[in-house]
């Protein structure tokens, strides 16, 4: 029944806001779990950040392995998905016996004050949707906000941008390319592991980051962001 709901949430808010939305249905049990994998097994308490949650897939997988002491910030950008979780934090026991430690923003994820703040951010923003300004914008806040040696998860979906190239304009296919080429700088310096999601729909190829110690390090002083790799 729960799945239902969530895929009837979900293919309303991508109706009418694809660009904010990018896929049809909720994240698969098989991706959350992969998304939140740095949360599994002995660590100290930790400040999370989930960007995007949507109807809350990887919410829960992430509630789930919540400890004494952490705290989980969820921001979401979509006013229907924002109320759709605030239903499920309610209703269900699972989100209702930590409700405590967790905070829900209405709002881009670009907006959030401070630096050094989280431990773990969790990212489900469908980036082949945005401007490529707003992807720069958007990898730079993620390094603002990580504490030094934490990690970022992110997903894709498979073959995305290859998939649809061939098939648009010649601007659209510009912006494809130019999202790809700030991806894959990041990717290059930065990541740490991957895995991929056959069972997902479509499938997906989680990733995780840490940005550099002596980068996050300098920019925590500074509050400066950290700038990004060189081509």
């Amino acid at each position: 029944m729960r799945l239902w709901a969530d895929c009837g949430a979900f293919f309303r808010a991508f109706r009418r806001n694809f660009h904010t939305t990018g896929a049809i249905l909720p994240s698969s049990r098989f991706l959350a779990r992969a998304m939140t994998s740095d949360l599994k097994g002995p660590r100290r308490p930790a400040r999370i950040l989930e960007v995007g949650p949507g109807t809350g897939a990887v919410t829960r997988e992430i509630v789930r392995l919540l400890q004494d002491g952490d705290r989980l910030d969820a921001v979401e950008i979509n006013s229907s998905f924002v109320e759709h979780l605030r239903k499920r934090f309610e209703q269900e026991a699972l989100f209702r016996n930590r409700l405590d430690q967790i905070e829900l923003i209405e709002g881009a994820v670009e907006e959030l004050i401070g630096t050094a703040v989280y431990d773990f951010i969790i990212s489900g923003l469908p980036l082949n949707n945005f401007a490529v300004s707003q992807v720069r914008t958007i990898f730079r806040t993620f390094n603002r906000l990580l504490k030094p040696g934490g990690t970022l998860s992110y997903y894709e979906y498979a073959f995305v941008r290859q998939l649809k190239t061939p098939f648009v304009g010649r601007e659209e296919r510009r912006r494809l390319l130019k999202i790809g080429r700030v991806v894959t700088r990041y990717i290059r310096n930065y990541q740490i592991g991957r895995k991929r999601i056959l069972i997902n729909v479509p499938p997906a190829t989680v990733r995780r980051l840490r940005f550099k110690p002596a980068l996050a390090a300098s920019q925590a002083a500074t509050q400066v962001p950290i700038p990004e790799p060189a081509p």
